[in-house]
């Protein structure tokens, strides 16, 4: 299983806006970098716009940060693109056989064990800002 891609595709349009201040950031322009749909990005833009990280201007005025990059977390940008919902990282499988011993536990098990992965993760997503890892970004471009 794998998260969704909103939350990789929305951090590299937060760090496209951030490192190209001086250019309009449209859908358009952002959706060359990423290799996608311009909706796509739309899409994602939106979602980021709702969260307060991105204003957008109608048209061809593109989107700016609303926010300081030191101000938002890799978990502000994945709950903002609605990854997943909390505690449902990671999904059970349906319909387990009752009268089977393992069957009729291992949810209950698997479930508490799931729930700390999950909030490990995301433990690690809310130490990391938008500003570290641009700064990383930045010297891989030279």
């Amino acid at each position: 299983m794998k998260i969704s891609s909103r939350f990789t595709v929305a951090i590299h349009v937060l760090s496209l806006i951030s490192l190209n201040q001086n250019i309009v950031s449209t859908s358009e322009w952002i959706a060359e970098s990423v290799n996608t749909n311009p909706v796509v990005i739309r899409r994602v833009m939106g979602k980021l716009k709702k969260a307060g990280l991105i204003d957008i201007r109608r048209g061809l005025g593109g989107a700016t940060l609303q926010r300081d990059l030191e101000e938002i977390t890799l978990l502000d940008v994945y709950k903002a693109v609605e990854v997943v919902e909390d505690g449902e990282l990671f999904q059970m499988h349906d319909n387990p056989n009752p009268n089977c011993p393992v069957g009729a536990n291992i949810q209950d098990v698997l479930e508490l064990i799931l729930v700390r992965a999950q909030d490990a993760m995301e433990a690690v997503l809310k130490e990391i800002t938008m500003e570290e890892l641009v700064k990383v970004l930045s010297k891989k471009i030279g």
